[in-house]
């Protein structure tokens, strides 16, 4: 079945378990839990929603991920990087191979964006096909050349 062209949704979903490696905690209980508001159709980018309970925990990153913190603290620290508090508001981005460890404090609810990168040749194939669909769109009789876009292309 073919994706929307336009998707909704709202951050104050009921989340479902989304256990933490029992390996990567700390120290407590930390609950976490989430559920994904969306995927493009290659499912090589998510938008989550994450929510966890107190605790502290290592956290390995196997994609890009930028998160937005919605609700509560957390205080991050990484090798060569001392410990930080972020709250609302705040945004952060992991890249893949990332580690940090996380300290909950009490609770954090987030909206996380997850990339999955590509090989640079691949990635660079992608804006070319991109860059020549945009050109041919603008220049067809009734295309695009006078819509204004709200996103920077490559």
């Amino acid at each position: 079945m073919p994706l929307a062209m336009i998707e909704t949704g709202h951050y104050k979903v009921d989340l479902g378990p989304a256990p933490i490696k029992q390996s990567w905690i700390i120290e407590g209980t930390p609950e976490a839990r989430s559920r994904l508001l969306s995927a493009s159709a290659c499912k090589t980018s998510k938008t989550v929603v994450w929510s966890c309970t107190e605790g502290k925990f290592n956290w390995y990153y196997d994609r890009d991920e930028t998160i937005l913190i919605l609700e509560g603290s957390i205080v991050l620290e990484s090798e060569g990087m001392p410990p930080k508090r972020y709250g609302v508001g705040d945004v952060i981005t992991f890249r893949e191979g990332a580690h940090a460890k996380w300290h909950v404090e009490g609770y954090v609810r987030k909206l996380a964006f997850l990339h999955v990168n590509s090989p640079f040749p691949i990635a660079v194939a992608i804006r070319v096909i991109r860059k020549l669909r945009s050109l041919i769109a603008r220049n067809a009789p009734g295309g695009q050349q006078d819509r204004p876009s709200a996103m920077p292309t490559d």
